[in-house]
């Protein structure tokens, strides 16, 4: 394809334009400067102008209705701030104006002013309030992660949940100062529509202006309103952000929010290693009792056999001495017993003369009757 020589090429004034627009796109800036007019369009945009301090230098301004509702800053005439965006051609006019696409106020004194201005405010409205914040769920599964990729932060944070086995999605925003503002609005409203157990939002410490976006008020009524709990690892030196304020729970490290979403874990682990001891030491001390009454019954077991062989020599010494004391016996020997009326005759006068006698000898009886009788 044929090269054209720009210099050379007749352009139309809106070719032109065009042009220089796309150069100037390029031209990205941060400018800090004094409002010295402000109107608001019928559209709702903002149309200002920006003086130098040092020269009287002015620049005309623009902010969409859109951003500058998101921004937050309220403008007046006779303020100072840092406006963000690039240069642009009005092609209809020719009037170059800097489109800001954010605005926030200059110097740590106005910044902090406002925060108090709009942490009073929110606070009387009980956006703070402890009666509307939410405990975490138990044993949490999703987590909806907010934070920068670029930064050490998310590895902080996910290296102490790898333990639990948490389904994480993670959205990718800025969160560094008030450009931050529409990146983490447009992740809330993802995350509005994902199915999370909780959100978790976080950013290292920094300065006041760094931390602009965490003190902006849209910001922190969504996080306010959000459908599930959210905590807040946002860092910080002195004042705590508005965000963070209105967060279910906040605190200052990434670790700490990992160890906070995963404490209903941790501590169902702990609970289920200490049942795992008491079921292994009452079961040790149930195997004890068995070994005892094994042990008890052995040693009964043989007192028995030793007892039951004691009556066993016992029955037979009686046994025998039965025997040997048996009157049978003695008739088998030669002897022989007389009865007379039924009894054992051991003297003359157990007998009378005219009465049956019985001898009972070792084969039988003889029966006969007294005649004479010497005694």
């Amino acid at each position: 394809m044929e090269e054209v020589d720009v210099a050379e090429k007749v352009f139309a004034i809106s070719e032109f334009i065009t042009l220089l627009n796309i150069g100037l796109k390029r031209s990205r800036a941060k400018v800090i400067g004094e409002v010295c007019e402000m109107k608001t369009g019928p559209s709702g945009h903002i149309y200002f102008s920006l003086k130098d301090e040092k020269d009287g230098s002015v620049l005309s301004c623009i902010i969409w209705k859109s951003s500058y509702y998101v921004c937050g800053v309220r403008l007046a005439e006779g303020m100072k701030i840092i406006a963000q965006g690039s240069p642009q051609i009005y092609a209809p006019t020719g009037r170059l104006s800097f489109i800001a696409q954010t605005i926030q106020l200059a110097g740590e004194g106005e910044l902090k002013k406002e925060y108090e201005r709009l942490r009073k405010k929110l606070e009387m409205e009980g956006v703070f309030s402890l009666e509307r914040k939410r405990p975490l769920p138990q044993y949490i599964e999703r987590i909806g992660v907010i934070t920068s990729m670029k930064g050490a932060v998310i590895a902080d944070f996910s290296n102490n949940l790898k333990r639990f086995g948490f389904k994480v999605q993670i959205i990718d925003s800025r969160v560094e100062g008030q450009s931050a503002v529409q990146d983490l609005l447009t992740s809330l409203n993802t995350f509005k529509k994902k199915d999370i157990d909780a959100l978790v939002i976080m950013r290292g410490g920094g300065s006041l202006e760094s931390m602009m976006a965490f003190n902006n008020e849209i910001l922190t009524r969504e996080i306010a309103g959000f459908p599930v709990p959210v905590v807040a690892g946002i860092g910080h030196h002195k004042d705590q952000p508005l965000a963070a304020m209105a967060a279910d729970i906040s605190v200052s490290t990434p670790t700490a929010a990992a160890m906070l979403v995963s404490d209903s874990w941790q501590r169902a682990v702990l609970l289920l290693e200490r049942y795992e001891q008491i079921t292994v030491r009452r079961f040790e001390d149930i195997m004890e009792i068995k070994s005892n009454m094994q042990e008890f019954l052995r040693k009964s077991f043989s007192g028995f056999e030793a007892l039951l062989l004691k009556v066993k020599q016992n029955l037979k010494q009686t046994e025998e001495l039965m025997n040997a004391n048996n009157p049978e016996r003695q008739l088998r020997l030669g002897y022989s017993i007389s009865l007379c009326g039924g009894k054992v005759v051991k003297s003359v006068q157990d007998a009378k003369i005219g009465s049956d006698l019985d001898i009972k000898v070792s084969d039988g009886t003889i029966y006969t009757k007294i005649n004479k009788i010497n005694g």
